[in-house]
């Protein structure tokens, strides 16, 4: 894989070969990467399995030191692959808080924000059709 990003490349054994595509993915790629598992409820009514996290989704950690515990998403880095919820903090030595940054393939999503028109006709798209 000598080439920075190849959308061909299928897969290898070396981490540094893993770190390297998952890095130098263009954004829209990146995009894929914060994927994370709908609930049961919302994977029957959608049926869907999982969706990239967005800001405001509600969502349940299911590994770790905070694991049970329920939030919204506040802040989403692409670059990273990181998620922020909202009261998940740790308390730092000059005694402020801050968000614990977690994996989206650590987290289920309870409740999804629909405000968005794109991501709204997604799900709308997969979900079964009602017949009259």
């Amino acid at each position: 894989m000598k080439i920075e990003w190849s959308k061909n490349w299928n897969a290898s054994k070396r981490p540094n070969k893993q770190r390297k595509f998952r890095f130098n993915a263009p954004l829209h790629v990146q995009h894929s990467f914060l994927g994370a598992h709908l609930s049961p409820e919302l994977r029957k009514k959608y049926t869907l399995r999982s969706l990239p996290l967005r800001k405001g989704d509600k969502v349940k950690i299911l590994r770790g030191q905070y694991k049970k515990k329920t939030g919204k998403v506040t802040r989403i880095l692409m670059k990273t692959q990181k998620v922020y919820i909202e009261g998940i903090e740790t308390l730092k030595k000059d005694g402020s808080k801050a968000f614990v940054p977690l994996q989206p393939s650590n987290v289920m999503i309870i409740e999804m924000e629909l405000t968005d028109k794109y991501r709204k006709g997604i799900v709308e798209r997969k979900s079964p059709k009602e017949k009259k």
